[in-house]
């Protein structure tokens, strides 16, 4: 990298960030990664279900976020609990977050002026907000696979090339990796599996399983939706 391109990096921070699906794996560890860089990143919106008053509060007093969307309006009031407390015992001084609530909140705070925004939300509800981050212009980190598998046409005929970046763990080492050469290098790609708290077992000892066990993921917490899919390795047919 020439220094002119290094200068024109350095100019561009701090990068102003949405994060989509704050409180989940693929949220919380981004949220992480960012306060450890202060500098270099901005979080100008976080967006999460509602489900964990606690830590939507959590993340947006430390990260001095402006909005935050939220699906569920109920838990407006225990978020603005929560910051109360936080504010009054850190000294927050005049923080006053303004909320965006409702089912398409995700949705209106994608289209906010950011840099990149991290689609980290489950299910086929981050189809939407994949695409209002596309039409805003702003880079897409996307783990929420399910937005390519139910609407991959309209979604790759609004990116602009580069305008994606794969963050789900295994599609992300996949385009790290080809970064590294040249297809004509790659015979096969190779996806692999662990089947979660199943793993080693044999067809016959599933038959009696419960969404208990299925659920009970000895390594990571991701969530009811995720956690099924690993266990039934739907999560790897998505992948696919």
């Amino acid at each position: 990298m020439t220094l002119d391109e290094l200068a024109k990096e350095a100019a561009s921070f701090p990068r102003r960030i949405v994060v989509l699906g704050s409180t989940g794996s693929i949220g919380t560890q981004a949220l992480s990664i960012i306060e450890q860089n202060q500098e270099m990143f901005e979080v100008v919106s976080i967006a999460a279900t509602g489900r964990d008053p606690a830590l939507i509060a959590e993340q947006a007093f430390r990260n001095r976020v402006p909005v935050i969307a939220v699906a569920d309006a109920d838990s407006v009031s225990e978020i603005r609990s929560h910051l109360a407390s936080a504010i009054a015992i850190d000294s927050g001084g005049n923080y006053q977050p303004d909320f965006e609530v409702g089912p398409e909140a995700a949705e209106r705070v994608a289209r906010i002026d950011a840099d990149v925004v991290l689609n980290g939300i489950s299910g086929a509800a981050g189809l939407r907000p994949t695409v209002a981050a596309l039409e805003s212009g702003a880079m897409l980190a996307l783990a929420n696979k399910e937005s390519l598998i139910i609407g991959g046409p309209v979604v790759k005929a609004l990116a602009a090339p580069g305008q994606i970046v794969p963050v789900d763990s295994e599609h992300s080492a996949i385009a790290q990796a080809l970064r590294s050469g040249t297809r004509a290098e790659v015979q096969r790609l190779i996806l692999t599996a662990s089947g979660g708290p199943f793993r080693g077992r044999k067809r016959r000892d599933l038959e009696a399983v419960t969404a208990q066990q299925a659920l009970a993921h000895p390594t990571w917490d991701m969530g009811p939706l995720v956690t099924i899919n690993s266990a039934t390795m739907v999560n790897k047919g998505l992948e696919l």
